[in-house]
């Protein structure tokens, strides 16, 4: 009987076999051959720690810049981020400076960056600008160390655990953190990458946490480092919402009131600002975003604010008012009930919580979208420009009263930063807590967007004094910051400057007060409290730090030192010694606290600007 042969094809050529005892295992050979040659190897999961790994997923993210300062509990971190190709390490003298600068950062760039700290105390140094980070809306994914698990509950060096710091809040997701956890095995890694890739791809802000136990940090992963996503997922309105919002715009007056959210759409609500007439105003950080000599321009609203869009809404009072990108929060409305239009508002923002919220009892139509893709399909509605009527009120300039003193007039300051900071450069201007952001923000004017931060917020000193490096870097050009000197004894960044050579200038307005809260509590009647501080010369501190100091105590000598600190490359403290006497300007924020019930005790004082807070 002739054998049954099985003829297989091997790479080799051709072999056959018998179906006997031999041929068997000569046919599982054969097939373990074929199978060995056709399956495709296995990915090599790189020998990398959780440490390395993760730095490798925030490169993959777009991270380029990590602010921090340094510490035994985190030093794997510390070396991935510092051993990385792509990510620079800016070692801060605080960690709450190192927040406040990459929030800055982050507006500089559009790029989300990085805040390290190590366990304990580094973690709670840093809350204060991470909380502003999220106020903001920053992108900023903070790493920090804590205690491993073997370790904890038995009074570890700055044991940072469930014994010793609160869980609820700062380690997990809520009100501080967008997204936080506790990285505690490698496994983790691809999880924590999607959470962190889909968190910055959403519009608006985005501050994260993650926490990783010393031990963790140098264990070698054994899973693969995810490919990330970071395609923007903005908000887009339905054709019947801008068609219902066009049509209540277009029965009757409107003014435009912009805000921080609509930066990005400067140049759309320019056009739309110039077809259909309407008046326009900014919150204080919404300055530039409609160019502020523009006769449509009626200022700024709230603190520092201008009484020329008091005086709008008084006399020609719009039938309804299009928000753009701003909370409407007490520093940007006061919640007056002056700034509400007969027939309410037409509120756009990202957040779907945020319309309706600062005046519950107003008429709101809420619109979730992107102000820019909102205004660009709003303006499909208005193809033609109407007939122009500019005889709107303007910011005003208020007469500079003459000299009490040899001091420097905050006033005769602002108009020489004007003139040579902001007309003379294209430098981003920052404004400090305090008198400082009254003055500059009601006598600055800015042509464009994007040139001028502050933090209305949250409002802490320090955030600028130190976001101005971030500021610097993150653009990779000039940042001016304008600040008191109680910020700059609080928390200044100028070593940090003058280790990376940033292009920084400091000017402080030095009054040897904590002027806002001394101003207000006279003008409120309220003696006792003591808000003097010993006399400072900062431009001798800037110079023991490694910085150039130029300390200006007359006006005349006012304009060549704004020069000279403008064509230095590297960090120049301007220390400038101001006339406390001068109230910053807040009548807008008189108006508002004389509505809510604040009244001045003196009948003299009815006139004087109130700039302290106090509702």
């Amino acid at each position: 009987m002739t054998d049954n042969l099985i003829q297989l094809s091997s790479s080799n050529g051709k072999k056959t076999a018998n179906r006997d005892g031999n041929g068997t295992k000569a046919f599982a050979e054969l097939a373990e051959g074929i199978a060995t040659q056709t399956k495709k190897p296995e990915p090599e999961i790189p020998q990398l720690t959780v440490a390395q790994a993760l730095v490798k997923v925030l490169e993959n993210l777009g991270v380029k810049e990590a602010f921090g300062v340094s510490g035994g509990a985190m030093a794997t971190v510390w070396g991935a981020l510092s051993n990385s190709p792509s990510i620079d390490v800016l070692h801060c003298r605080h960690e709450g400076g190192a927040a406040f600068a990459a929030t800055e950062a982050h507006f500089a760039s559009d790029r989300p960056i990085v805040v390290f700290t190590t366990a304990g105390p580094g973690i709670t140094n840093a809350l204060t600008g991470l909380l502003a980070a999220r106020d903001e809306g920053a992108k900023v994914i903070h790493l920090s160390a804590c205690t491993s698990a073997p370790q904890r509950g038995r009074w570890a060096i700055q044991e940072t655990s469930d014994q010793t710091i609160p869980q609820g809040g700062i380690f997990t997701s809520g009100a501080l953190f967008n997204y936080a956890t506790v990285l505690e095995s490698p496994q983790q890694l691809p999880q924590i990458a999607r959470r962190l890739a889909l968190g910055l791809a959403q519009p608006g802000g985005f501050v994260a946490h993650i926490s990783i136990p010393t031990i963790v940090q140098s264990t070698h992963i054994e899973t693969l480092i995810p490919e990330v996503n970071l395609t923007p997922a903005l908000p887009v309105p339905s054709q019947s919402t801008v068609e219902m919002a066009a049509q209540l715009l277009s029965e009757g007056s409107f003014a435009i009131w912009a805000g921080f959210g609509a930066r990005g759409a400067a140049a759309a609500i320019r056009e739309l600002a110039e077809r259909t007439g309407a008046a326009v105003m900014c919150s204080p950080r919404g300055k530039g975003i409609f160019p502020e000599n523009h006769p449509q321009y009626v200022g700024v609203t709230g603190v520092g604010g201008h009484e020329s869009v008091m005086n709008y809404m008084q006399e020609r009072s719009p039938q309804r008012i299009l928000v753009l990108g701003t909370r409407l929060g007490e520093p940007t409305s006061f919640w007056s009930k002056d700034m509400v239009p007969a027939q309410g508002f037409i509120h756009v923002d990202v957040d779907p919580k945020v319309p309706g919220v600062a005046f519950p009892f107003a008429v709101t139509f809420p619109v979730i979208s992107d102000a820019n893709i909102f205004v660009k399909a709003l303006l499909k509605n208005f193809p033609r420009q109407t007939e122009q009527n500019f005889a709107l009120p303007n910011p005003e300039r208020n007469e500079i009263a003459p000299a009490g003193s040899n001091l420097v007039r905050p006033e005769i300051l602002m108009e020489a930063i004007q003139r040579v900071v902001i007309e003379g450069s294209d430098a981003v201007v920052l404004s400090e807590s305090g008198n400082s952001f009254t003055w500059t923000t009601n006598m600055l004017r800015f042509p464009q967007a994007n040139r001028y931060r502050v933090s209305t917020g949250v409002g802490s000193m320090g955030h600028n004094v130190t976001g101005v490096v971030g500021a610097a870097r993150g653009r990779n050009g000039k940042a001016v910051a304008i600040v008191g000197d109680g910020s700059m004894l609080m928390n200044s960044e100028v070593s940090t400057a003058v280790k990376y050579q940033l292009p920084t200038v400091w000017i402080v307005l030095n009054d040897a007060y904590y002027n806002m809260c001394n101003q207000g509590m006279t003008l409120l009647g309220m003696k006792g409290a003591d808000a003097k501080l010993p006399d400072t010369n900062f431009s001798l501190i800037a110079r023991g730090m490694g910085a150039e100091g130029i300390r200006v105590e007359a006006e005349a000598g006012l304009e060549a030192a704004l020069e000279k600190a403008m064509a230095a490359t590297g960090p120049v403290v301007l220390d400038v010694t101001i006339d406390p006497t001068r109230f910053a300007p807040s009548k807008g924020r008189n108006k508002s606290l004389s509505a809510q019930g604040v009244k001045s005790t003196k009948q003299e004082q009815k006139e004087k600007q109130v700039s302290f807070p106090l509702v």
